[in-house]
């Protein structure tokens, strides 16, 4: 990667007792050794990483997006993104705004070849995470429409008595619908389960 080219640094720390200061000391000199020209340092004190409301994260992304700088350089993955796809998505983007990516402690570096063979080998990683998510979720439901259960949000408890009363008085399946509050397929069902009983 060619000096003089313009940085975005990101630091952050998940705690408010923690200091952004080492991680800053760290990616400066850094920067000073490959002859590279800070644009911004992006903080955010006191985040956890799994929050999607990071300010300095947000804004380092905006500005990328104005291809206001030419690498973006973190501490570490951990400090810059909140799971795999998260990195792996934010990584693309980058690529396809001619935006390079260095974390430091794992010494990778996106515009070298093995920084793009260790990016082929997180997109895949992640790819195969989602699919493996995916199976788990299908083999389930496969699992407990095999064993009758029934799919889907839990039903409400209904007052079965309270509706054959309203339909003693004369009301009509949608009124009393109205009257408990609940949907007319509901009360329809009650009713046919009743008749279904009785016969």
């Amino acid at each position: 990667m060619k000096a003089g080219k313009k940085v975005a640094i990101y630091a952050r720390v998940s705690t408010k007792d923690q200091s952004v200061e080492m991680q800053l000391n760290d990616l400066e000199r850094y920067t000073r050794e490959r002859g590279f020209d800070v644009f911004k340092a992006y903080q955010d004190n006191g985040i956890s990483g799994t929050k999607d409301n990071r300010p300095g994260l947000n804004q380092l992304m905006n500005d990328a997006r104005k291809r206001k700088f030419d690498v973006v350089l973190v501490w570490r993955f951990d400090r810059f993104a909140r799971s795999t796809k998260h990195l792996v998505n934010a990584l693309y983007e980058f690529r396809n705004l001619g935006i390079d990516f260095i974390s430091y402690q794992e010494n990778i570096d996106t515009s070298s070849p093995l920084g793009e063979a260790i990016f082929t080998i997180i997109s895949a990683m992640s790819k195969l995470e989602r699919d493996i998510i995916v199976e788990r979720v299908k083999g389930g439901l496969r699992k407990a429409s095999a064993n009758g259960k029934r799919l889907g949000r839990p039903e409400s408890e209904v007052d079965t008595d309270k509706i054959f009363e309203y339909k003693k008085q004369g009301k009509s399946i949608r009124g009393i619908a109205k009257e408990m509050g609940v949907h007319r397929s509901k009360v329809e069902r009650t009713l046919k389960l009743s008749d279904s009983k009785t016969k």
